[in-house]
């Protein structure tokens, strides 16, 4: 009886670890963020397990049901589509409930894309605050009047139909010469970090929207 959190590759297959394999062999089943993802890193590793859905629209039904396969004395592993579980993915939830019954959670170290843009950036990384994605809408202006006086380095995920839109409003709230980063595609072929300042960088994508692609993380500067 225990639930696993295994990490996978950001974009390299070849970051998975070998205890990650070890784990994903030896389970009974495994959640997954989308099991077609999944299916297709099992099938590089050639591991054939019993394949689930846990996602955020079905998260709280899902958990419920993992925790009755756990309480029956199943072995069980949880991943994302890339990264760590519960970082801006599912996780917390489960995490939450198999403390609740005293069921044994083991998070494996692994792949997560905000450490390798930190330490690419070139901004102070001694102390930093993960900000995962701003609000969409409701509370997203609150969230960023209360960044203003934030000291340490930020850290923020976006998508690319957003990150322009973002970078305009990060210049607005925290002032253009604020130093920052924009890493995307991370560990992958066509892998990108950008670096300057809010302005240049907003500058930058204004006028090469055709190369916002991929998964996008931003550093900024603390004040």
């Amino acid at each position: 009886m225990k639930l696993y959190l295994v990490p996978t590759p950001i974009g390299n297959l070849d970051d998975i670890t070998l205890r990650a394999v070890k784990i994903l062999q030896s389970v009974d089943g495994i959640f997954a963020e989308d099991t077609r993802n999944t299916g297709m890193l099992l099938k590089h590793l050639n591991i054939s397990k019993p394949l689930y859905s846990h996602h955020a629209h079905n998260e709280h039904h899902s958990t419920a049901g993992i925790i009755k396969l756990l309480k029956e004395g199943k072995t069980l592993a949880l991943v994302s589509d890339a990264g760590t579980p519960g970082i801006s993915d599912p996780g917390f939830l489960l995490v939450r409930e198999c403390l609740k019954f005293e069921i044994e959670v083991e998070c494996l170290p692994g792949a997560t894309a905000f450490v390798p843009a930190l330490v690419n950036s070139g901004l102070p990384s001694d102390r930093f605050t993960f900000e995962g994605f701003l609000p969409h809408k409701k509370g997203r202006q609150t969230r960023l009047q209360n960044l203003v006086e934030e000291e340490r380095t930020m850290i923020f995920y976006e998508s690319p139909h957003r990150l322009i839109k973002s970078l305009e409003q990060f210049t607005e709230f925290l002032g253009g010469e604020r130093q920052a980063s924009v890493s995307r595609e991370l560990t992958k072929i066509y892998e990108e970090t950008i670096r300057g300042t809010l302005y240049e960088i907003t500058k930058h994508y204004q006028e090469n929207p055709n190369t916002i692609k991929g998964e996008i993380v931003i550093v900024v500067a603390g004040k």
